[in-house]
């Protein structure tokens, strides 16, 4: 029996979409389903320009896992596009992004929950500073 599938990191959540070809009636159509996490790594790769390894970080799983879910993506869409089928984007089972933010000006951290649109906090929670960052976040991998 295979493990249960991890839920992944996702900063925009999507819901439920239908793109199909113009002219074509949805009855007559085949279709694929377009999973969250690969919606989401075709995004940060082909919209926000991110590295793979970047990538993998910002969904928090591994590179060759990252590679995995964005060629599958890229052979849907193509496959989609140039065979005339609806493409389906599921809702998934992903979680949102917990991103830490570390104030400059009293040393302050806190965590903020992306789920749908990503905007970067203003001020300082605790001091009401502008200066702030994202911190870096530490992965423990096994060797």
């Amino acid at each position: 029996m295979p493990r249960p599938r991890k839920n992944r990191r996702l900063r925009k959540h999507h819901q439920v979409k239908i793109f199909k070809p113009v002219g074509v009636r949805l009855s007559s159509c085949r279709t694929v389903v377009l999973l969250p996490e690969e919606l989401e790594a075709l995004r940060l790769v082909e919209v926000e320009g991110q590295y793979q390894t970047q990538a993998c970080e910002t969904m928090d799983v591994a590179r060759s896992t990252f590679q995995r879910i964005l060629a599958e993506a890229r052979r849907k869409v193509a496959v989609a596009l140039s065979e005339d089928m609806i493409i389906v984007v599921s809702a998934g089972d992903a979680r949102g992004i917990r991103v830490r933010w570390k104030c400059c000006n009293c040393g302050g951290s806190w965590r903020v929950l992306y789920r749908n649109d990503y905007k970067e906090p203003e001020e300082c929670p605790y001091c009401a500073s502008h200066m702030i960052r994202e911190a870096q976040t530490r992965r423990h991998r096994r060797q």
